[in-house]
């Protein structure tokens, strides 16, 4: 028989060669000799192709997508539909719809306007999103998001959910915005300093081959609104905050400070801009002409942050899109600015039975001058409802270049 000593010391060479053993497998998995760490091997995010800009035909269509609600895929049941339609209704329904659109319409850009994904509903808060964007992704479309009140309700906070977002195949969403966008060092700190994560803008060039194809001719503003906040004690919706509407002056000034100089000619105004964010502001309850349904009572936060006087005082921003209220899908004009629901487009979002989902449509339509397409004439916008021949409702001019407001 082994002695004590002996065995001991059998067991720490044993030990010993376990350790050299897993050491060395490591070491052939970092350099490659058992996996091939090569750039086909290695998953790299698809790039759409930018920077993006109106079509040859002097159009710039984006699809408006409020409110999916992904829950868990065909697991998940749809909300206030028929009784008809429940037993074969799930998640893969809104999937469907995403897909028609895209098919129909054919849109240059695709803007998810949060709720992407309900939290309590999934499991795993990437999966879904890989499910809730996967039509855009499979499109290679270029698409931008901002979250709403449920995204963060499952596995990631709101901070991962954008930078995840923004790794996305053909994504061109930002976590928050560049700093290169402000170009005064004195405004640095309208950067690092803004609440929320989702803030940024994106700028849409002009036509190839027109005058105006090195420039930006259209500017499109995402914020974060918030989920929910105490305030005096009281649950609320969030709001955007000061320091968001800081960045969103700033960055609005030196956009239409560029190209000052084709500004003065006849063909070229100021760029419009359009806002997208989920949460619509308190005023939108005072709106007294609408076009569209307006059938719940609009869910705004209790605070008044002066969203509207910001945009008012800017004044390059035509039209925000908003969602959060499914069952309300009106365009509705406030000091000349047109504040637009997307409409419950999501099988897993509440809604109404026998009201179908629907989706947003915008147009931006370049003027023709006399050999070439000039600056931004006129943005319309429509919905399409999910029926069997998408219908196409609610059609209405929002901005003209030649009665601006």
């Amino acid at each position: 028989m082994k002695s004590a000593s002996e065995k001991t010391w059998l067991l720490s060479i044993l030990y010993l060669s376990c350790i050299i053993s897993f050491l060395c497998l490591i070491h052939a998995l970092i350099s490659g000799q058992l996996i091939l760490l090569s750039h086909a091997s290695v998953k790299l995010k698809k790039q759409p192709d930018l920077p993006l800009r109106f079509r040859a035909d002097g159009t710039f269509k984006i699809l408006q997508v409020a409110d999916i609600h992904y829950g868990n895929g065909i697991l998940t049941r749809c909300r206030d539909v028929l009784p008809s339609e429940f037993d074969h209704c799930s998640d893969l329904n809104s999937t469907r719809f995403l897909k028609r659109m895209i098919d129909a319409e054919k849109p240059d850009f695709i803007a998810f306007t949060g709720d992407n994904i309900f939290g309590t509903s999934t499991p795993d808060a990437a999966e879904s999103m890989f499910e809730a964007f996967g039509p855009a992704m499979e499109s290679r479309l270029p698409w931008a998001a901002v979250l709403g009140n449920h995204d963060q309700e499952s596995t990631m906070t709101r901070e991962e959910l954008m930078s995840f977002i923004s790794l996305m195949d053909y994504s061109v969403s930002q976590t928050n915005p560049l700093a290169e966008d402000i170009s005064e060092p004195s405004n640095q700190s309208l950067v690092a300093d803004i609440d929320g994560f989702g803030n940024y803008n994106l700028r849409i060039w002009g036509a190839p081959g027109s005058h105006l194809a090195n420039h930006s001719i259209l500017n499109l503003y995402f914020l974060d609104s918030g989920d929910r906040e105490i305030v005096n004690g009281v649950q609320t919706y969030g709001w955007i905050k000061e320091s968001q509407l800081r960045w969103l002056r700033g960055i609005s000034e030196v956009l239409q400070g560029q190209n000052l100089d084709i500004q003065q000619s006849a063909d070229f105004s100021s760029p419009p801009a359009l806002a997208f964010f989920h949460i619509p502001i308190p005023e939108i309850r005072q709106v007294k002409e609408i076009v569209g349904q307006y059938q719940e009572y609009a869910a705004c936060s209790s605070v008044n942050s002066g969203v509207l006087q910001t945009l008012v005082s800017m004044g390059d921003v035509k039209a925000v899109f908003t969602g959060h209220d499914h069952t309300n899908d009106f365009c509705g004009n406030l000091h000349g600015i047109w504040f637009c629901y997307g409409g419950g487009f999501g099988y897993h979002a509440y809604g109404r039975a026998g009201w179908p989902r629907r989706a947003r449509v915008i147009l931006a339509e370049l003027g023709k001058g006399d050999k070439t397409w000039v600056g931004v004439k006129r943005i319309k916008t429509w919905k399409r409802l999910d029926d069997v021949n998408l219908s196409k409702i609610d059609e209405q001019v929002l901005w003209d270049w030649w009665s601006p407001r």
